[in-house]
């Protein structure tokens, strides 16, 4: 398989799935993220925050894909982008994030995601969120992850019920998203399987 840009500088993290590949770019992919964001610009701005200064450059993007790898092996984030599996010399298709991870006695972070408008409804994001969240769970060894949602976001909701995240509560003006305060609902999924932390100073 032709990894393209993936080869020039090898991922600290690949998932494969049936369709698609989820790895860590080099910064040299920055005009691929880039060239994301710009295509779902309107699709991805009413359910996102406020965007960075530089957010639609490719200096931003090379900063930004560098910082993912020193998050990963600093334990504090794993940021990933999806591929269509035979063409990962191709476009960004989503991107899957887990943030603000803590250890100690929580053990847990927090699930973003986003796709394509051209990829909606082929059950991609479904299919790139269960090998994630395997991940997470088995490799990373977490015991809870959150994700949370705008109400008007069905998508979203189904998405959620569907991989085994339960509504847990009600956050009113969450979020500052396209110009006011949005409430969301909360959501997590638990690792029934993980082991009691070995330490409590954030270690893994």
């Amino acid at each position: 398989m032709d990894r393209g840009l993936i080869a020039a500088d090898a991922s600290p993290v690949e998932i494969e799935t049936e369709r698609l590949v989820l790895t860590m770019p080099p910064a040299d992919g920055a005009a691929r993220l880039v060239a994301y964001f710009l295509e779902n610009r309107r699709h991805l701005e009413r359910w996102s925050p406020p965007r960075p200064p530089g957010f639609y450059t490719t200096e931003f993007w090379r900063w930004r894909l560098e910082d993912n790898r020193a998050e990963y092996m600093e334990d504090r984030a794993l940021r990933l982008s999806l591929f269509e599996r035979e063409r990962t010399g191709g476009p960004v298709v989503g991107q899957v994030s887990f943030t603000e991870l803590v250890r100690g006695p929580l053990q847990s972070c927090f699930l973003g995601y986003s796709i394509d408008h051209r990829f909606e409804g082929r059950g991609l994001m479904q299919e790139a969120l269960e090998s994630a969240v395997r991940f997470v769970f088995e490799r990373l060894a977490l015991h809870r992850i959150s994700a949370n949602y705008m109400p008007s976001n069905t998508r979203s909701a189904a998405l959620l019920r569907k991989l085994g995240f339960v509504v847990e509560g009600y956050a009113r003006d969450y979020l500052y998203i396209a110009g006011a305060w949005r409430d969301h609902v909360l959501t997590a999924r638990v690792n029934s399987a993980s082991d009691a932390p070995g330490t409590l100073n954030g270690e893994r």
